[in-house]
């Protein structure tokens, strides 16, 4: 595999990722922050536990329905525009939830968040591969993944700070929390269309020998994918993409499964409301996740076993899910959440390296798309799934119990995976 020298990879890095990364963080916060209004907001509408599932989970609609569109659009227009279309839409919808006095509004908000963020995260990983060699994405996408948890690390505290100043100038406290985070998102995806660059043949931080270095490498790869990957109706009709999307569904089944509850999870279990103790205590398991969305993609990479590191790592995260309502400890409870949050963060860096390896041109902005678009589907089924489970069994356990036999289904069909792409599109991998 072609690398960069590791002056040049340090100075893409530290140009691009922190930016990325903070991108992200915005978009998990805007999407997971009606977990933290959950309470509050359900008291003073009230919503029903049914109607806020299905609401939480809409989002996952709109954001499907336009995810390859949205991609195919970024790829031909650039990210420095598309982005910062994005960013500023999904933003301003975010804030205008403060508005959601009832169902319909509340379900209409969520289905047009989900229009407006569609094309984010497809969008990053596809220009992800614009900059960085395939010897260098893991470890790229594992710092990416870093703004998940990073948006609960600070933006649980800051969620439950917010959730405190109900009353204040006559606005419920969810509705500051979404106000704020909101045009919060605005302001960052403005600075993005001054910030971004769209490919390393313009960018002028770099010297005339670096920008051609990068993309002499980049464009050999590109053509080395594309005798495989052909079209994107190609790309969008391969069995092993849908097999892939099979796969990212359960993982984000068990993501949202745990991200629309977790502050409620927590504040059941250390007795009491969700505000800025929660927040605190709802950072921890996200802490853990940090550290292992950096040391386990590294490793899957260097073991060249990313199919058995992604499996085991899926099961550490069912085995957590489990677990957090198996025990009535605070302390347990919160430790084994940190295992769950920890394995389907980590988990994704490495899952995302399978496709991204394989496609290019239109067909990955395509199928990248394709993949997270039906993954999507896993988001909206989730918290409906849940609800179900814990009343159709009578039991506030259930729910996970069900999602985490769902991450066990998962962990197994990752090691189906390399039976599934061609030898000759992906990187040689050892199971």
């Amino acid at each position: 595999m072609n690398k960069l020298p590791a002056p040049l990879l340090a100075k893409i890095s530290w140009r691009l990722l922190p930016f990325l990364l903070l991108m992200y963080i915005m978009a998990f916060l805007d999407r997971a922050n009606v977990g933290f209004a959950k309470v509050a907001f359900q008291a003073d509408t009230g919503i029903s536990d049914a109607a806020f599932a299905f609401g939480a989970g809409v989002f996952f609609v709109g954001y499907a329905l336009l995810e390859v569109p949205s991609n195919l659009i970024m790829h031909r227009i650039g990210a420095r525009i598309w982005m910062c279309r994005i960013m500023v839409t999904w933003g301003l919808v975010s804030a205008a939830m403060m508005f959601a006095h009832n169902e319909t509004t509340f379900y209409v908000l969520r289905f047009l968040l989900g229009v407006a963020e569609a094309g984010f995260f497809p969008g990053v990983i596809l220009y992800l591969t614009y900059w960085f060699p395939a010897a260098h994405r893991a470890q790229a996408m594992g710092f990416f993944y870093f703004g998940a948890p990073l948006a609960f690390i600070f933006g649980s505290p800051l969620s439950g700070l917010l959730l405190e100043l109900d009353g204040m100038g006559g606005w419920h406290g969810w509705q500051w929390l979404f106000a704020v985070e909101g045009l919060m998102a605005v302001a960052v995806g403005i600075w993005a269309y001054f910030y971004l660059t769209n490919r390393p043949a313009d960018a002028q931080w770099l010297t005339a020998d670096e920008r051609r270095q990068v993309q002499d490498i980049i464009d050999n790869e590109e053509r080395a994918k594309g005798g495989h990957q052909h079209s994107l109706l190609a790309a969008l009709c391969q069995p092993r993409v849908l097999y892939l999307a099979l796969v990212y569904l359960l993982i984000q089944a068990s993501v949202y499964g745990v991200v629309f509850y977790l502050p409620s999870q927590v504040a059941g279990l250390l007795g009491t409301k969700v505000g800025l103790k929660v927040g605190l205590v709802s950072a921890i398991p996200w802490v853990c996740a940090l550290l292992a969305a950096w040391w386990v993609p590294g490793f899957a990479q260097r073991s060249q076993k990313p199919r058995t590191v992604a499996s085991v790592t899926l099961l550490v995260a069912a085995i957590g899910m489990a677990a957090s309502v198996s025990f009535s400890s605070p302390l347990l409870g919160v430790a084994a959440l940190c295992f769950a949050a920890a394995g389907f963060i980590a988990v994704q860096p490495v899952f995302w390296t399978f496709p991204v390896n394989a496609l290019a041109g239109a067909a990955a902005a395509g199928g990248i798309a394709m993949i997270n678009s039906l993954g999507a589907v896993g988001g909206f089924i989730a918290p409906i799934v849940k609800n179900w489970a814990e009343g159709h069994f009578h039991s506030p356990a259930a729910g996970l119990y069900l999602l985490a036999g769902t991450t066990v289904l998962a962990a197994v069909l990752v090691l189906g995976i390399r039976a599934r792409m061609a030898p000759t599109a992906l990187q040689p991998q050892a199971v």
